[in-house]
C-alpha cells in the first residue's frame, strides 16, 4: 500500500510498461495501479466505505481496509478517502496498490538471496545488478519476487501475489542495492506510510560523466514518459506534463572525466536519478538508455577509447547503487539503518578512473 514516492529510481522498473493511474491527493500526485473496482448501485444507501469494501473483498478484515484507507489506497471518484467516507449511489470505489496485479502464477524459485536483515516482520535484501524485481513483460522467472516466494515458502500466510505484503519499493533491473520487504500486511502498511511521509532514509552512489558544477546541488524538474521514446523518461520544462521531482546530489570524488556522486531522492519518480543527471548534462556512466554508454568527456584518442571501452566492460550496466536504507521498524518502532558495500564492478570502475586520473 504505497505510492509513487517510493517507486523511486526505483519504482517502475525498466521492463514495466503497463500504465498506472494517477491519483490526485491534495497537492500530491500518486502513481498507483488498480487492483479492485466497484461501482455502487443506483439504489445504494449511504454506507461507510470500509463496510462497503469488507462486504465485497474476500479475505480482508475491516481493520485491513481501514489501514489501506489510511495509506491512501482507497480511492472514490478519483480521490483518496478515509475509512469513514460514506459511499453514495454510483460512486466508483477503487483499491489501488504500488504495483500491477499479477495476471499469472508466481513460481517459487530457489535463487540465492543476499539477506542483510530478517525478522518476523521485515526482510532487507541486497539486490544484485541484473535481477528484475517484479515478474512480468518477458521476465516471468528469475526475479526477486520469485526468489522471495521460495524463501518464504514455509510461511503459511505468505502469498507472493498478495499486494498486502512483499516488496515495499523497487529499483531498476541494472541498479544494485538495498530493498525492504514486508512479511506481514501490517508491516507493509506501516512501511508504506513511512515512504509516503518521506521519513525513510535512502542514499544512492552513482558514477556520472563529467564534474558537476556546482559540486553539490538540487535538481528540480517534472519527470514523465518521453514523448519521443516511451521506454525513456524525460524532464519537462513546466508543470503541464510529468510529475514533480527533486533530487539532491553531493560530489564525493572527481576524476579526469567522471565523478562519483551521492544522490538523495526527495521524490521518487521512475528513473529519477538517471533522468535528472542527464538533464544537467551528467548522464550515469554506461547508462545505455540515457546515453551514458558513449564517450561524453575527454579527447577520443585511440588509447582513451580503449580505456573507456575497458571501463564499460568492467561495469557493464548503469553505475548506480542503492547504498543506504533506513526506516522505523514497523513493529518495535526502532530506527534501523543499513549500508550495502560498493559492488565489485562499481568499485573496480572507480579504481580504474582513479588510477587514470592520477596518471593524466
Amino acid at each position: 500500500m504505497t505510492n509513487d514516492d517510493f517507486i523511486s529510481d526505483d519504482f517502475a522498473s525498466d521492463n514495466d510498461t503497463r500504465q498506472p493511474i494517477v491519483i490526485i491527493d491534495g497537492d500530491d500526485e500518486r502513481q498507483l495501479f488498480e487492483h479492485f473496482r466497484f461501482v455502487a448501485d443506483p439504489g445504494q444507501a449511504l454506507l461507510r466505505v470500509d463496510k462497503f469494501l469488507v462486504e465485497r473483498l474476500q479475505k480482508s478484515s475491516r481493520n485491513r481496509v481501514q489501514q489501506a484507507a489510511e495509506a491512501g489506497c482507497i480511492i472514490v471518484n478519483g480521490k483518496a478517502v478515509k475509512s469513514n467516507y460514506r459511499v453514495k449511489p454510483r460512486d466508483v470505489v477503487q483499491v489501488v496498490m504500488d504495483r500491477p496485479r499479477y495476471d499469472f502464477e508466481v513460481v517459487a524459485e530457489d535463487i540465492p538471496l543476499n539477506i542483510v536483515y530478517e525478522d518476523a516482520h521485515v526482510l532487507v535484501v541486497d539486490k544484485p545488478a541484473g535481477m528484475v524485481v517484479h515478474p512480468g513483460h518477458g521476465n516471468y522467472t528469475g526475479t526477486l519476487v520469485n526468489a522471495l516466494a521460495y524463501h518464504f515458502r514455509n510461511i503459511p500466510d505468505y502469498d507472493p501475489a498478495d499486494p498486502r505484503m512483499g516488496l515495499v519499493h523497487r529499483i531498476d533491473k541494472d541498479t544494485s542495492g538495498l530493498l525492504v520487504v514486508a512479511k506481514t500486511p501490517d508491516a507493509k502498511t506501516d512501511l508504506g506510510r513511512q515512504f509516503f511521509n518521506k521519513t525513510t532514509r535512502r542514499r544512492y552512489l552513482a558514477v556520472v560523466w563529467g564534474c558537476p558544477n556546482p559540486a553539490d546541488g538540487r535538481i528540480e524538474g517534472n519527470i514523465g514518459r518521453s514523448l519521443r521514446d516511451r521506454l525513456q523518461m524525460a524532464v519537462f520544462p513546466d508543470d503541464s506534463q510529468g510529475k514533480h521531482a527533486v533530487t539532491h546530489y553531493h560530489t564525493l570524488e572527481t576524476f579526469a572525466h567522471v565523478s562519483a556522486i551521492e544522490c538523495i531522492l526527495e521524490t521518487g519518480r521512475t528513473h529519477q536519478i538517471r533522468v535528472h543527471m542527464r538533464h544537467i548534462g551528467h548522464p550515469l556512466f554506461n547508462d545505455a538508455r540515457y546515453g551514458g554508454d558513449q564517450i561524453l568527456r575527454g579527447i577520443p584518442s585511440a588509447s582513451y577509447k580503449a580505456f573507456v571501452q575497458n571501463c564499460f566492460e568492467i561495469c557493464s550496466r548503469q553505475a548506480l547503487h542503492a547504498r543506504t536504507l533506513g526506516f522505523r521498524h514497523p513493529a518495535t518502532g526502532q530506527e534501523m539503518d543499513f549500508t550495502s558495500p560498493i559492488p565489485d564492478d562499481i568499485q573496480a570502475l572507480l579504481d580504474r578512473w582513479r588510477s587514470y586520473s592520477a596518471s593524466h
